[in-house]
């Protein structure tokens, strides 16, 4: 039975910004028409290039931007019409960088107990307990409570972002490239520190990432964004296994792998990404892919639910290519 804690309808954010000198402003449209349901308990995980619309989709999630169309839902109440507190009591983010998203001149005790101050929790005596009971489960020894952030490693620092983000339970959590600025070897620990949480608080994830390995190992399902759009979604296993859309088989394809002699693959994608201001017609992806046909570039393409959902026109009249497979590694 589908229980959405997420629903975005046509969902669109338009920015106005200059075309240049004496030219005006002209429309860019960051997000462009996004219908996406997120259910409880699962992890979505938003993958795509640079500059896609990722993160201000997920701004968009946190009330921080408003949609310039179309409705977005947070457990069923209108983000637009929420309070901001109450949405800060349903969902709450981790940060891509935890040198930047931690104040430098607070304590890790008060940093971890703000959240509790600013949605008026009601028992200020608990705070310190709550905040020393979070560290102990995302693996913060006590002691430094009363350090700052500074004083802590990388890894340490996200911890204090995960405390922070998790102290008043909210259920949903958006994770924004949370491993990126960590070293590999600490990677691993923060990630399967938020799979023991998740199962621990009954959480839902938004995880947003460039790291395809990351999104594989993490989600539960996968959404693909292009220039707006969300041009593919799957379980991940089938995604990964047998992708449909041209650009999502061209994103696994660039993933780098250890077998020597192969050299850096080529996704054959070029070098130019599309203008965002001045999007291709039709299918904005066709000016880049390797299957297109004359009428990609002239019509826009449907949604078509293929075990999934995919908007691309090969599988627009109901015929399905059959997927590359990805190379075993």
């Amino acid at each position: 039975m589908s229980d959405p804690v997420i629903e975005a309808s046509d969902v669109t954010r338009t920015f106005m910004i200059s075309a240049g000198f004496m030219r005006g402003k002209q429309p860019l449209h960051a997000v462009n028409g996004i219908s996406l349901n997120v259910e409880r308990g699962e992890v979505l995980g938003i993958v795509g290039e640079s500059g896609c619309g990722k993160t201000t989709l997920a701004k968009m999630m946190l009330g921080l931007l408003e949609p310039t169309s179309g409705t977005l839902r947070l457990d069923g109440k209108l983000v637009g019409a929420a309070h901001r507190i109450e949405v800060a009591r349903i969902l709450q983010p981790i940060f891509q960088d935890p040198y930047s998203s931690l104040n430098p001149r607070k304590s890790i005790g008060d940093i971890i107990m703000l959240p509790l101050k600013v949605q008026n929790d009601p028992d200020p005596a608990t705070w310190r307990k709550r905040a020393e009971d979070i560290m102990d489960l995302v693996g913060l020894p006590t002691r430094v409570y009363n350090n700052y952030p500074n004083q802590l490693s990388g890894g340490q620092r996200q911890r204090v972002a995960i405390a922070r983000a998790l102290i008043n339970r909210p259920k949903i959590v958006i994770c924004d490239e949370p491993t990126s600025a960590l070293d590999v070897s600490v990677q691993s620990q923060i990630l399967n520190l938020l799979q023991d949480l998740r199962g621990e608080f009954g959480l839902t994830y938004v995880l947003i990432s460039h790291n395809l390995a990351v999104v594989e190992h993490m989600a539960t399902r996968v959404a693909v964004m292009y220039l707006g759009r969300i041009v593919e979604q799957a379980d991940t296993d089938t995604l990964f296994k047998a992708p449909k859309h041209p650009y999502t088989q061209a994103l696994l394809g660039s993933v780098l792998t250890p077998e020597p002699g192969l050299g850096v693959p080529d996704t054959h994608l070029g070098a130019a990404y599309p203008n965002p201001i001045d999007p291709p017609s039709g299918c904005t992806f066709h000016p880049r892919c390797a299957q297109v046909m004359d009428h990609c570039s002239k019509q826009a393409p449907p949604a078509v639910a293929n075990g999934g959902m995919v908007e691309c026109h090969l599988y627009a009249h109901g015929g399905g290519r059959k997927s590359p497979k990805r190379k075993s590694k």
